[in-house]
């Protein structure tokens, strides 16, 4: 049987990757969409081709057809809506940022354990084959001892005003408290912070952020600089911005042995070149673009962790670790000063 899908939220996220990728994802069919408002739900479902449209969460947990929900409401509602599908017995994937607060992070966690039934997040850059390559020739030894890693990505339009009002339901992107006190940091860096995780194996420790926001004239940056601390002693340098038209937006290791560059890797859409150089390795691969395939490979795993009875690929403790490494930033880029993190265990 297919795996039955809701997505909730009918905001612009969803409608260009996460309706259309679950179309192109086998074994999966997209039953509802929740949106505040009904015509709205009306719409979207018909251009997805949902079977339904809902306005009430409660009427859509009570749909049967519904195994799982995509989670992609604005960021400070995200711990709500998972609690309730949990309870309801769906399995959740939420969009990143799992949460605006550690503690909503935690009780996400700890809501769908007690429900049992499975917590993933939308890490889509995990799905890149590049960064599946930068994982194995970390794991490998390949690159020798890895020095440092950078990752950059940034986004704009030439001639974008600085301050660009929103209006209907992108305007929550700038409102502090719906965003968590963090905006590109949210949108962008919390990809690379996790993609650093991921290829590293390891937990960020501590950091220390610069900004052009975190304060009372401009509580929301367009412009995050930030150096994190690996359990090792390996430093990574992030940076991510809005109002960067022509930015590029590569992700590279340097290790004792080699390099590992992914030039414009760091991209929602599967797309770039890798380059390794090393004393043992020496390998360029490059992919052409597609839009939606990382998205797939996610919503694939997803289902595959259900059937297999384990956790996917990114799960609600990665979501957890992530908001960890977020707030701290965030802190860091209010005060000044660098963060220490201290990581919760959940039992």
């Amino acid at each position: 049987m297919p795996l039955g899908w809701a997505i909730i939220g009918a905001g612009m996220h969803p409608h260009q990757k996460l309706a259309p990728a679950i179309g192109l994802t086998p074994d999966s069919e997209l039953i509802a969409v929740l949106s505040r408002d009904q015509g709205r739900a009306d719409a979207f479902a018909e251009t997805h081709g949902a079977q339904v449209g809902y306005s009430n969460m409660d009427d859509l947990l009570a749909d049967s057809r519904i195994d799982a929900v995509f989670v992609a409401s604005p960021n400070a509602l995200h711990a709500g809506h998972t609690a309730q599908a949990a309870k309801a017995g769906k399995h959740v994937l939420s969009e990143k940022p799992m949460a605006t607060s550690v503690d909503d992070a935690l009780a996400m966690v700890q809501a769908c354990q007690a429900n049992g039934v499975k917590l993933g997040l939308g890490f889509e850059l995990r799905f890149h084959p590049a960064h599946w390559l930068a994982r194995d020739l970390v794991s490998q030894g390949k690159l020798g001892r890895i020095r440092l890693l950078q990752g950059h990505w940034g986004r704009g339009e030439r001639g974008e005003p600085e301050h660009r009002p929103r209006s209907g339901l992108r305007a929550w992107w700038e409102d502090p408290e719906a965003m968590g006190g963090g905006s590109v940091i949210m949108g962008l860096g919390v990809h690379v912070f996790d993609l650093v995780r991921f290829v590293m194996g390891q937990e960020i420790i501590e950091v220390t952020a610069m900004t052009d926001g975190q304060t009372d004239a401009q509580p929301l940056e367009h412009i995050a600089s930030m150096s994190l601390r690996l359990e090792d002693g390996t430093i990574a340098n992030v940076s991510c911005g809005r109002m960067l038209p022509d930015t590029l937006n590569n992700f590279t290791v340097y290790g004792t042995d080699g390099r590992f560059t992914g030039t414009a890797t760091l991209w929602e859409a599967r797309m770039g070149e890798v380059q390794v150089v090393s004393e043992t390795v020496n390998h360029t691969e490059s992919w052409e673009y597609d839009y939606l395939a990382n998205f797939v490979a996610e919503l694939t795993d997803f289902h595959a962790a259900l059937k297999e009875d384990r956790e996917p690929a990114a799960t609600g403790i990665d979501g957890l670790r992530s908001t960890e490494i977020n707030s701290a930033v965030i802190q860091s880029a209010k005060t000044g000063r660098a963060v220490k993190i201290e990581h919760l265990e959940v039992n």
